[in-house]
Order: structure tokens, then C-alpha cells, then sequence
């Protein structure tokens, strides 16, 4: 186990902090300093539920949001290569509710009526959206609008997948939900570590529900992903096009000077349609599976840039409430002067930004905050409490930088933790593994020297270069070597690999292999640091029989 103690006299500080995890720290952070200032400024009426103990304990979760039938589900039963509980899959809308695919050695169906009240699960607050939400007019558990599949697979022990109902557009489908859908996305999105929108290829329109539920993320930019599934559909030329299209939309509505990263692929296990972009999709697969492997290994860094996040909000929510109470008169005509203070909160935003130093990042959003505050009595708010701020303070400045610290040595110290299993088993040993057999390693499993079958041309390219004793100069070489317009860092790196004997000047297998490594380098694959052994041009290679004979004379 691993321990951070803040160190005062006498080994331990005035408050005996003593922390055997990051994630116990963060939650007795969490219950020591910020929760007193949330509920003392109702920050929980206003902006998110109070955090519980399983908010701290569940394993990394993915939160999966798309139109219908872009594939959602199907990602689903991509990865984990099996069938789910309460999975339904067809062209048109089919899940109709929020599924959370969790581990469990019993496979089975959770309701969510059930699921709201288990301690252990970390939904308890989602009680707060009420049965339009956690119930369905089907006496099925299956129907439910929020249910937990549970089942013992190898994927689902390091992360937890929730699927959402395929978004429409039009007004009857935001209409008939009976609940605020894009605040549950809200809630999740808050809570999940990472959030993926799933796009057709063929259907790229952002609906006016789908530009809503991605604006239910705010905040949460640096979680989201975005997948442009179905991919195979289409020829390059299409997906070029696609692609352009999909970022202009996105554009629109995420509103982040980056640019989301988009992976394109099919993510399913049928034929590809069109195979011609098969290893951009085979490299955009493992990309997008090495970013959700890594979700177990930063998830304590997660939560704690997500405890950042909310004190930082949970200070401006208390710096506004506040202000609001010292703005309300004693007696008379306070209606009149909630009125005027809430018409001009814009204008109090900037005067708590100059006063205070914060970022206008920090503040909530300023026409949902003045929806809010339309219910309450602003003579009833509490005053500023010095006290609280400071502890946050204290909080931010001092304790979270010993759990910082606690990350690195837990992360060192424990093996590395990826989620493994279903589409994520390794496979690079094998013929099929990405990369195998091209680029670098083509020929790697060949007898003979994959450069001698274009050596021919090769050769006729080198006698043209005036080769002295068998060798051609540097100089020679280079004007050759540079109609393949590489950059000067490149081809350095080439002739360093092919001068194998590192006399500065390169025989015709030597130039050969230039030729070769330059057409590998053309053709898009890395460069090796070192030359692997089936690229050595065999007169540069040992001759173990000849040693051991050279060696038998001299004893």
C-alpha cells in the first residue's frame, strides 16, 4: 500500500490527513473541503449532485452517443466480442434507453428502479430525474429506460460502457422521452472518462437534439472523442469528403480552439465493403483502442482533474450566491431587485471576475444560471463564509499537489493496468497483427533479402552513378537519393542504415537497400533506429561457419 501523509511537526499535520490511496484522498478531500461549501451555497440545487463513495471507487466508464443506427451498439458488441444483456440491434431505433454494461460473474438485468438505490453502483443520483426516466410504460426490464446489463467479460473488469438512445431529429422524439435527456447526458458526462460520438458515414447531419446533447458536455472537451463509423462504405475520394464534412459540422458545435480527433473505421466484424483503406483503418483501430486501454491506468489523474474542475465551480457558484444576498435589500422591494439582478448578471459576472481574479471560464453559464435563480428568494441565500473559500484554497494550492505526487508513485509502483480482452487482445505476435509484413518488417519472414527483387532496377540506377571500385561517393549518391524529395533529416537517416560498413560510401547492395528504405518511407511507414537483421545485405553479413572455422585456427 501506498501512503501520503502531510507532514507538519511531530510527522503529521494539524488535521491527521493520512491517505493510503489517491482515491481515498480524493474522497476525504472531497467530504472535508468542498462538500461543506457546496451545501452551504446550494451547489447541488444549481449545478450537480453531491459525489458518493462510488462516485470514487467505479472503474472507468465510456459513454457512447450517436444518432441511430450509427453503430452504437454494435461498437458494443465490437469490443466485447460477445452478446449483452438487453442488446438490440437493428436499422432503425432500438435502444430506447441507457444501458450501463458493467462486470458481474452472474449475467443478467438490473432495472433501474433497483439501480438507483445500490450503494455500490455509481447512479445513485440519477434517482433525481424520477420514473419518467428510470421506468418505461413495458413492464419489461429490457424496455426500461435505464437498466444495467450485467456479465462476466474480461473487458468490462477494467471498464464500464453506458449505450444511450439513438438520437432523432425533429420536436416528437425530444417530446415523447418524458424527461430532460440532454441533462442525463449532463450527468454522465460529468462522471464517465470518456465520451464518444459515434457518426455515419453516410449520415452526417447534426440534428438540432444531437447539437443540444453535445452541448450537455460542456466542460468536459477534453473527454471526447469522436468516431466516424461505417467508414468502409464509402471510396477514398468519399471519405475525403466525409471527413471534411464531419469536421465542419463539429465545428459548429463544439466550440474548442483544438480539433477533436476523429478516428475513421468500421467497427464491426463483417467484410469490409471497401478494402482499399484498410490499413488506415486497421491504424485508426489501434489508436482508438490503445486511448480506451489507457483509461484504467489515468483514471485516478481523471478524477482528479474532475475534483479540480468542480471546486473551481463550486467557488464561483459561492462567490454569485453570495453577492446576490449582499445586493437584496433589508425591507422592501426585493421582487423589483431579483429582477434587476438577475437581468444583469452578465454585468455581476464581470464584476466577480475583476474582483476576485477568475478565469470567465470558471462561471457557469449565464442563461441557465438566470433560469435558475427565478426559483429562489435571494434574501434567504447565505453570505460569503471567508472560512470555506479558504479551505478550498488550501485544498487546491497544498493537498492536491501531494496527490499528484501519490499518482506517480502508485503508477510506478504498480504494474501497468490496460483493459484487456475481446477486441483488445494482443494480436501483434501474429501474421494479422497491424503492420505485420509491411513497411519495415516486409520480407521479415522471407529467406531471401526482400531488396533483391527490385535490385535490378536498382543496379541500373547505381552504374549510371559512376561507381569507383564498386562504391559510388557520397556526393553521387546524394543527387540520386534527393529526387525521392525527402526532407535532408530523412535521408540521413536512410544513409546511416545503408552504410553498413560505415566507410562513407555505399556498394550496389548497400545503395540498393538506400533505395529500398526510401520506398518505404515514401509509401508512409517509420524508419527503424537500427537496421533489422533481414535488411542486412547478405555481403554484410556474418558468416558463422567462417568464424567458427577462423577461430578453430587460431586455437
Amino acid at each position: 500500500m501506498f501512503t501520503w501523509v502531510n507532514k507538519e511537526q511531530g510527522g503529521r499535520n494539524k488535521e491527521g490527513d493520512m491517505f493510503q490511496t489517491v482515491t481515498e484522498g480524493l474522497q476525504s478531500l472531497y467530504v472535508k473541503k468542498l462538500l461543506p461549501l457546496e451545501e452551504t451555497y446550494l451547489f447541488h440545487d444549481f449545478h450537480s449532485p453531491a459525489l458518493e463513495e462510488a462516485d470514487f471507487q467505479s472503474k472507468p466508464m465510456v459513454l457512447l452517443v450517436g444518432q441511430y443506427s450509427t453503430g452504437k451498439t454494435t461498437f458494443i458488441r465490437y469490443l466485447l466480442e460477445q452478446d449483452f444483456p438487453g442488446m438490440r440491434i437493428g436499422p432503425e431505433p432500438t435502444t430506447d434507453g441507457f444501458i450501463a454494461v458493467m462486470y458481474n460473474e452472474n449475467e443478467g438485468i438490473v432495472p433501474g428502479n433497483a439501480l438507483v438505490v445500490d450503494p455500490k453502483k455509481p447512479f445513485r443520483k440519477l434517482n433525481a430525474f424520477g420514473n419518467a426516466f428510470l421506468n418505461s410504460v413495458s413492464f419489461c426490464f429490457a424496455a426500461d429506460r435505464f437498466i444495467c446489463s450485467q456479465m462476466p467479460n474480461q473487458v468490462l473488469q477494467s471498464i464500464s460502457i453506458i449505450d444511450t438512445p439513438g438520437i432523432l431529429s425533429g420536436e416528437k422524439q425530444r417530446i415523447s422521452r418524458g424527461y430532460d435527456f440532454s441533462e442525463v447526458l449532463r450527468w454522465f458526462g460529468e462522471r464517465v472518462d470518456r465520451i464518444i460520438l459515434l457518426f455515419d458515414a453516410h449520415k452526417l447531419d447534426i440534428s438540432d437534439e444531437f447539437s443540444e446533447a453535445i452541448k450537455a458536455f460542456r466542460g468536459q472537451d477534453d473527454k471526447i472523442r469522436v468516431v466516424l463509423n461505417k467508414a468502409d462504405q464509402v471510396d477514398t475520394q468519399q471519405l475525403m469528403r466525409v471527413y471534411g464534412a464531419l469536421m465542419w459540422s463539429l465545428g459548429k458545435v463544439i466550440n474548442t480552439p483544438e480539433v477533436v480527433r476523429v478516428y475513421l473505421g468500421s467497427f464491426w466484424a463483417k467484410p469490409l465493403q471497401n478494402a482499399d483503406n484498410r490499413r488506415l483503418f486497421e491504424a485508426e483501430t489501434q489508436d482508438l483502442f490503445r486511448d480506451i486501454q489507457s483509461l484504467p491506468r489515468n483514471a485516478a489523474l481523471r478524477k482528479l482533474n474532475d475534483l479540480i474542475k468542480r471546486a473551481r465551480l463550486a467557488k464561483v457558484h459561492a462567490y454569485i450566491i453570495s453577492y446576490l444576498k449582499k445586493e437584496m435589500p433589508s425591507l422592501f422591494g426585493k421582487e423589483k431587485k431579483k429582477e434587476e439582478l438577475i437581468a444583469h448578471l452578465p454585468e455581476i459576472y464581470q464584476i466577480l471576475q475583476r474582483e476576485h481574479h477568475i478565469s470567465p471560464g470558471d462561471f457557469p453559464n449565464v442563461i441557465k444560471m438566470q433560469e435558475q435563480l427565478l426559483h429562489y428568494d435571494f434574501s434567504k441565500f447565505p453570505s460569503l463564509k471567508v472560512k470555506l473559500i479558504e479551505s478550498v484554497d488550501r485544498m487546491l494550492s497544498t493537498k492536491i499537489s501531494g496527490l499528484m505526487n501519490m499518482i506517480r508513485e502508485e503508477e510506478s509502483k504498480q504494474p501497468t493496468q490496460m483493459v484487456m480482452g475481446g477486441a483488445f487482445e494482443d494480436s501483434s505476435d501474429g501474421p494479422f497483427g497491424h503492420g505485420y509484413g509491411e513497411g519495415i518488417s516486409a520480407g521479415a519472414d522471407t529467406e531471401d533479402w526482400i531488396v533483391s527483387r527490385d535490385k535490378h532496377r536498382y543496379d541500373e540506377i547505381f552504374y549510371t552513378l559512376m561507381p569507383i571500385n564498386g562504391k559510388v561517393t557520397g556526393i553521387n549518391a546524394k543527387k540520386e537519393m534527393m529526387n525521392s524529395r525527402l526532407p535532408n533529416t530523412v535521408l540521413g537517416k536512410i544513409w546511416k542504415l545503408a552504410d553498413c560498413d560505415k566507410d562513407g560510401m555505399l556498394d550496389d547492395e548497400e545503395f540498393a537497400l538506400a533505395q529500398h528504405l526510401i520506398k518505404v518511407k515514401l509509401e508512409g511507414f517509420e524508419l527503424p533506429a537500427e537496421l533489422p537483421n533481414h535488411l542486412v545485405p547478405p555481403s554484410h553479413r556474418k558468416n558463422p561457419t567462417a568464424d567458427i572455422l577462423y577461430n578453430h585456427q587460431e586455437d
